[in-house]
């Protein structure tokens, strides 16, 4: 059976996340996981210059929902736009989206690195081979 760091090894990932230490965290579990963190946006403003930048290559996402008061759904929708996937991450799981957002993957804090492999295997879709 395939791990799923071997899935998500060498996913360039994008990560939106205005807390300093946990953005460090994440950033550790993305490395166990085979990732490498191309661009971090604490500020919405800069969050949204990275999801716009065409010249920034990355595979997949992880935004927090809120950073510092104010929602990451204008990035949501430069990565739709960009057919980018991405995940959410929030306390408030999936029940605190609004309902045009809830079929996203959302991965709710406090998380380990397994949840966070998992929620961004499921949004890169990216599945585990069959068994033969």
């Amino acid at each position: 059976m395939i791990e799923i760091n071997e899935l998500l090894k060498g996913a360039r990932v994008l990560l939106v996340e205005d807390e300093a230490l946990v953005a460090m965290l994440v950033e550790d579990m993305l490395a166990d996981q085979g990732c490498s963190v191309v661009a971090t946006g604490a500020r919405l403003d800069e969050a949204l210059g990275h999801a716009n930048d065409l010249t920034l290559e990355f595979d997949v996402a992880l935004l927090d929902l809120n950073l510092a008061g104010e929602s990451t759904f204008a990035v949501a929708s430069a990565l739709v736009e960009r057919n980018i996937p991405f995940a959410f991450s929030t306390g408030y799981g999936v029940s605190g989206l609004p309902p045009e957002w809830r079929d996203r993957p959302t991965l709710q804090k406090p998380f380990t690195g397994g949840d966070m492999a998992r929620v961004l295997t499921q949004a890169l879709g990216l599945t585990e081979p069959p068994r033969i």
